[in-house]
Formats: C-alpha cells, sequence, structure tokens
C-alpha cells in the first residue's frame, strides 16, 4: 500500500511540476529532477529505494519504443555512418577517461573505476527524447543524437558486464569472451526486435478494433523485452529495433481513428512514466548519499570533474563528425559540435545499470565502492539533467542552427497545398467517370479549395500566428463546434438522444476539433 501511495504521489508531483514546465518553458525532466531533490530534502521525506528490475522491466520498454518510433527508417540511413562510430568509438573512450579519472580523483580501485566507466559512458534515449522533444533542431542533428543515444546501449552493456566480472567474479572474463557476449546481446536483441515486429505487423494487418490496437501497442516493447532477456540478449536493443521498423510503417496499418486513439494512450503512458522516473532520479540522490561511509565528502567535486570529462571526450569526437551532418560542408562545424555535445545527456539507464550491481562479490566479500559509485553515477545524471538540459535550448538558438518557425510553416503550408490539389486532381477524374453524384462532388471540391487558399495564403506569408483569415476561420469553426456540443448536451439531458449516440456524435466533433490544429 505504501508503494501503491508513492506512486500516486510521485504521479501528482510530476503533474504539476510538468505544467510549470509547460508555462515557464522549461524543459520538465530538468524541473522533474529539481522537484525531486527539493522532496527528498525535506525533513521527514522517507528513504526512497527502487529495484533496478522495476526501472528495467517496467519503465524502460514503453519509453524506448516510444522513442525509436520517432525515429526515421528513412533518416537514420543518412546518419548511420557516424551512429556507428559514436556507439563503439565513443563509448568505449568515455569509459577508459571516466575510469583513468575516477582512479585518480576517488578511492575506488581500478575494476570499481571500470564499473563506474562503463555504467557512464553511454547517453540516455530516455533523456535525449524528452528533453529535444522541444527543440527546433534540424533534421539530420536530431535524428543523429537521437540515433546515437539508442544504438550505444549494446556496447555499454557489454563494457558494464565485463567490468562487473573483474569487480565481483574470481575469474575474470577476458576480452574473446565479451566479443562473443557483445554478438549476443546485439545481433540477438536486433533479431529479436525484428522478429517481434514482424509478429506484429500480421497480427495488426488482421485487426481493425481500436481496443485492441491499443493492447498490441502497449504489449510489443514488453514482449520484445523480455523475450530477448529471456534467451540472454539485450532486451533494450530488441525494443529499439521493433520501436524503429514499426515507427516506419505504423501508418500504413491502421486507420486514423486507431491511430488517434493509440497516439493518446501512448502520449499518457510515456508523460506518466517520463514523470515519474526523473522525479526517481532527484529522489534517489540524497538517499544514496546518506549511505555513504565516512570519508566521501568530496563526492560532489568528484562528479563534477567526471561530468566535464565526459563533455570534453564527446565534445573531441563531435568536432571531427560535425562535418558529416551537412554533406554540402568539408569541414568541422563548431556550432554543430557544440549542440551534438552538449545534448548528450544521461539519465534513466545509467542509473539502473548502477543500481543493479550486487552487494557482494561472489567470494562473499562486501562489494568496496558500490555507495560511491551509486551517488556518482547520480549526481552525474542530475548534472546533465539540470545544467545541460536548462541551457540546452539557449545553445541551440545561440549556435543559429535552430529551425526558424517561419520555415516550418512555410513546409507544412506546401505540403497541404501538394494535398489538396491531389485531392482536386482525384475529383476530377472521379467526376469524369460520373460515378458519384455531383453534390457530393461539389460539396468536396469546395472544402478542398478552401483549404487550398488557406495553405497558399500561409505559404505566402507565414507567421508562428498563423494568416488573419485562418486564424478567423479556426476561431469561428472552434465557436460553431463549442456549439454544437452544448445543443447536443441539450439533446442529451432531455433525453431526445441515447448515451451510444451521444458519445458517437461527440468522438466526431472532437475529431473535427483536433483535426484543426492549434491555433
Amino acid at each position: 500500500m505504501r508503494a501503491v501511495g508513492t506512486v500516486l504521489a510521485l504521479v501528482v508531483l510530476a503533474t504539476v511540476v510538468a505544467t510549470g514546465a509547460r508555462r515557464w518553458r522549461i524543459p520538465a525532466p530538468s524541473l522533474l529532477v529539481i522537484a525531486g531533490l527539493a522532496v527528498a530534502l525535506v525533513p521527514g521525506t522517507p528513504a526512497l529505494h527502487i529495484a533496478p528490475q522495476t526501472i528495467g522491466l517496467v519503465v524502460l520498454p514503453p519509453l524506448l519504443y516510444a522513442s525509436a518510433e520517432e525515429l526515421s527508417l528513412r533518416d537514420l540511413r543518412t546518419v548511420w555512418r557516424p551512429v556507428t562510430l559514436l556507439a563503439f568509438g565513443l563509448v568505449l573512450a568515455s569509459a577508459a577517461a571516466v575510469a583513468a579519472l575516477a582512479g585518480v580523483l576517488t578511492p575506488l580501485d581500478g575494476a570499481m573505476a571500470f564499473v563506474l566507466g562503463a555504467v557512464l559512458a553511454s547517453t540516455d534515449p530516455v533523456a535525449v527524447t524528452a528533453l529535444g522533444r522541444r527543440l527546433s533542431l534540424p533534421g539530420r542533428v536530431q535524428v543523429l543524437v537521437q540515433a546515437e543515444s539508442l544504438f550505444n546501449d549494446a556496447t555499454s552493456l557489454v563494457l558494464f558486464k565485463v567490468a562487473l566480472s573483474f569487480a565481483v567474479a574470481s575469474g575474470a572474463v577476458g576480452w574473446g569472451t565479451a566479443g562473443g557476449e557483445f554478438v549476443l546481446l546485439a545481433g540477438g536483441g536486433s533479431l529479436i526486435g525484428a522478429a517481434v515486429a514482424g509478429l506484429v505487423v500480421l497480427i495488426r494487418r488482421r485487426t481493425a478494433d481500436p481496443v485492441l490496437e491499443t493492447v498490441i501497442a502497449l504489449a510489443t516493447p514488453y514482449g520484445a523485452y523480455l523475450l530477448a532477456e529471456s534467451v540472454h540478449a539485450s532486451g533494450v536493443t530488441a525494443v529499439v529495433v521493433a520501436g524503429v521498423l514499426l515507427g516506419g510503417s505504423g501508418h500504413r496499418l491502421s486507420d486514423a481513428r486507431i491511430r488517434l486513439q493509440v497516439g493518446a494512450v501512448y502520449a499518457v503512458v510515456v508523460f506518466g512514466l517520463e514523470s515519474v522516473v526523473f522525479s526517481i532520479v532527484g529522489l534517489e540522490l540524497p538517499t544514496l548519499v546518506r549511505a555513504l561511509p565516512g570519508g566521501s565528502g568530496l563526492w560532489p567535486l568528484q562528479a563534477a570533474g567526471l561530468a566535464a570529462a565526459l563533455i570534453v571526450m564527446r565534445s573531441l569526437w563531435m568536432l571531427p563528425l560535425s562535418a558529416a551532418v551537412d554533406p554540402g560542408r568539408s569541414r568541422p562545424s563548431i556550432p554543430v559540435a557544440g549542440v551534438l555535445t552538449w545534448a548528450g545527456t544521461r539519465g534513466v539507464m545509467p542509473l539502473a545499470a548502477a543500481l543493479s550491481i550486487p552487494l557482494a562479490a561472489d567470494d562473499g566479500r562486501t562489494l568496496p565502492g558500490r555507495a560511491l559509485v551509486l551517488v556518482l553515477t547520480t549526481a552525474v545524471v542530475v548534472f546533465t539533467l539540470i545544467v545541460q538540459g536548462l541551457s540546452l535550448a539557449g545553445v541551440v538558438n545561440r549556435s543559429g542552427l535552430a529551425v526558424e518557425p517561419e520555415h516550418t510553416l512555410r513546409e507544412e503550408a506546401q505540403a497541404r497545398q501538394a494535398l489538396a490539389r491531389a485531392g482536386l486532381a482525384h475529383l476530377a477524374q472521379v467526376e469524369d467517370l460520373e460515378s458519384v453524384p455531383e453534390p457530393v462532388l461539389d460539396r468536396t471540391r469546395r472544402i478542398l479549395r478552401a483549404r487550398l487558399d488557406h495553405a497558399q495564403e500561409q505559404a505566402e506569408e507565414p507567421s508562428p500566428e498563423g494568416t488573419p483569415l485562418l486564424a478567423a476561420y479556426r476561431g469561428l469553426r472552434r465557436e460553431v463546434i463549442a456549439v454544437q456540443s452544448a445543443e447536443l448536451r441539450r439533446l442529451y439531458d432531455q433525453h431526445r438522444v441515447s448515451d451510444a449516440t451521444r458519445r458517437a456524435l461527440q468522438h466526431d466533433l472532437d475529431l473535427e476539433e483536433a483535426g484543426m490544429g492549434a491555433g
């Protein structure tokens, strides 16, 4: 009962904080971490202990799946070379740099310093996606950052297992064994993810029920994760591969009604899980600090030094790779490298890995340095989410890479023109066949021409607020929909329509209002 109360309290806290974050235009993950820290420092707040299995099994699969679905397979093909270099080279270099520095700055022995380096080596897809969702980054930059964070898990996970074997096992795992482990983790996870995606496609092609589609969407990441973990492959890799493949084909497997419902349900799930997990990051740090042994008071400086080393190492890799972001550029770009460096935040996955470190070695002795590794990992995660998260938008704006709102509006308006013209061309063909009544053709033609006029006006003079004609149209249409909704409620209150009829008609009105977009 206490655990349920804690989760509900976190959801309420996260909802309040996320509402404030949207109003103040602050990244919600950063504000949630700060709120978690503030709550944990209040006297009398109970200590929070989260099992790593809870984060790994309950939280990560749907969040990773949602992040992977947002990644375009078409765009991924354009950046696969730098993503491969980062997923292997940068992870290994970062782990080595952190391990070497931790050996100098902290009392950790070599094995535990290596564990710490492996834990902090990779960026976190949940944090990167959550922070980058509101940024106006160019397409290739956004894809590179997101794809790197999604595909560097297998490398860091193998490193973590190798490092842990040195720390806890009487016989350390060799690098040859580590290579086989990597093939099993990454290759096995990829095959299982692709197989799950293929199975889901076959099922969804035979399903037209929104409820079943929603259940399938929610069960897919958990199924891929559990199936991969059961054969000792990477569950994270399986979820990512399944998400990328289904994200690229999902729009062909369902109709608009199903997509609206599944999208709405997943938005709620992702919001709830992200909110709770980032709050937990803030809540965990004070609890872990209290468990530190005596003589560990320098942990804030040690964590700051490790975070700085990760940033420096990342910048050294990103500067030469920045030329790959722009195909027309032959030399590295400092603004691009700066944005790519500052977007490399750590988050939930390093925390879950650190929490999974066992309490004792295989021979029964207490594992030295575990508490310090947990504190340093959490502190670096908190640092990146707060410092880099709060300043990332400013870095993007000062770099000159931010995509202007006018560009986005113009691109959208031009696409709307093309869609309207395609519709009118089809109507012309239908009219020649005389297979549809003229009143139906005339009504459809008038709607498409109105949309074409609006799109042309918006393309000529785009503005973030929309054109006056379009804004007036949307305003008037919303007023009409509000009147229609009120009339529908009146008919229902007077028992002139059934509840089923009321729900069906209200759903149609909601779809029409949602189809107008923001305005």
